[in-house]
């Protein structure tokens, strides 16, 4: 019970800390969500994306 008491008082007392953590979340969120969405339509597409096929396109310039 200390842990929860210890997080109301750091988080939830004020509005300002409350607003904060809101926002600071939503943003982390935001971008782990992102990263994991990207991370499975890579896998997905796996061989088909220009990343994956560009060297078979690309003159290499050796002179």
């Amino acid at each position: 019970m200390a842990v929860f008491r210890q997080v109301y008082n750091l988080v939830f007392k004020r509005t300002s800390t409350f607003a904060l953590s809101i926002v600071l979340g939503a943003i982390l969120f935001e971008r782990v969500f992102d990263q994991v969405g990207d991370t499975v339509f890579d896998r997905i597409n796996e061989g088909k994306l220009w990343k994956h096929i560009e060297h078979n396109y690309e003159k290499n310039e050796e002179a």
